[in-house]
Formats: structure tokens, sequence, C-alpha cells
């Protein structure tokens, strides 16, 4: 899938911790370490504005489209593979 999840790197911009944001934003860390690692499936609206407003950031800070040749080429499919 060529959607990338940068919620690690805006995490780390706020100097965040996994388990910070899974308290603030009232998500289990277990399903927001699954979201960080693009491992999910799918991910709520709901659950994406409360991390926006978290962070204080934008859909697109987090996610992040990339086309299915960059995202072979670039490693990021053995990387982020299902």
């Amino acid at each position: 899938m060529p959607i990338i999840v940068n919620l690690d790197v805006m995490m780390a911009k706020r100097k965040m911790s996994l388990g910070e944001l899974s308290e603030k934003v009232g998500i289990s860390l277990a399903n927001l370490s699954i979201l960080k690692n693009c491992k999910a499936k799918a991910v709520r609206f709901s659950t994406l504005d409360a991390i926006c407003e978290t962070l204080s950031c934008e859909v697109g800070d987090i996610l992040e489209y990339v086309s299915k040749e960059e995202f072979e080429s670039n490693g990021f499919y053995t990387k982020h593979r299902h």
C-alpha cells in the first residue's frame, strides 16, 4: 500500500512518546503502534482528528501518499509490507 504513516516523525518533532500520545488520544498503545508501523488496514477520522489535535498538525503531516513505483523502489515495500 503506497500510503506511508509518518507518525513517528511528528511525535519526534513534538517530543512525545507513543505512550503519552496513546494516553492523550485515548487509543490503546497496541493500536497506536499498529498505525505507527504501517500495519493498520484502516483508521477512523475521529482517531486522525484526535492525533492531529494532540500533535498540532495536519493529516498530511501524518499520512503521505507515494506512487507505487516510488513505494517499491525506495524500499517502502519491504519495510511496510503486510
